[in-house]
């Protein structure tokens, strides 16, 4: 019997990802080549990894479900993402049996020290009375180069990065160090 749920929906997927500390999810075209290749290698760390409530495996067909891999800012497969309580802890783009094996390891050795994950009901970071989002935070809403900054994907970011890297080096005298330090920079750490 397969361990691997196979993603045929959002819900379905925001479920999984709610009720299972780690999701390694497999982001996979049937046309895809190299997702054929390395079906096998994942099938069977699914069947000697998977925990339930710990651990889940997923595959998700971009094609059938661009929404899921849309938001995720998946452009190559196959992508392998391994998600802590909903979020990306590690990306694996191409078929690399070696770098997928040592992600799955670390997080199933990871997922064997906690217990299962508590229901829905139970899993919200709550809120403080009176704090209301002000108090030297910075809002995201309306802030486009946070936005800009922090997602990494997508044809549409990455014309705007291009861009605004080709305008910040035309008009500086340094180019080379104006593009190294441009927010645009995509190897730049964040700070």
């Amino acid at each position: 019997m397969s361990k691997i749920t196979h993603i045929s929906g959002t819900p379905q997927w925001n479920s999984i990802l709610s009720s299972n500390t780690y999701v390694i999810a497999d982001f996979y075209a049937d046309w895809c080549g190299p997702c054929k290749t390395i079906a096998p290698v994942f099938e069977q760390l699914a069947q000697q990894e998977a925990k339930p409530g710990r651990l889940a495996f997923v595959k998700v067909d971009v094609d059938a479900q661009q929404g899921v891999a849309g938001k995720y800012g998946v452009s190559a497969m196959p992508t392998f993402l391994v998600l802590k309580s909903g979020s990306v802890t590690e990306t694996i783009r191409g078929a690399n049996p070696a770098a997928l094996r040592a992600a799955v390891t670390k997080a199933a050795a990871d997922a064997a020290k906690g217990g299962a994950r508590a229901s829905a009901a139970f899993q919200s970071k709550g809120h403080v009375l009176g704090a209301g989002g002000s108090g030297g935070a910075s809002s995201t809403t309306g802030d486009w180069t946070w936005n800009l900054t922090q997602r990494r994907g997508g044809l549409f970011d990455t014309i705007v990065r291009f861009l605004a890297l080709y305008i910040i080096t035309l008009f500086s005298f340094d180019a080379l160090a104006a593009a190294r330090e441009s927010q645009f920079n995509v190897n730049k750490k964040n700070q």
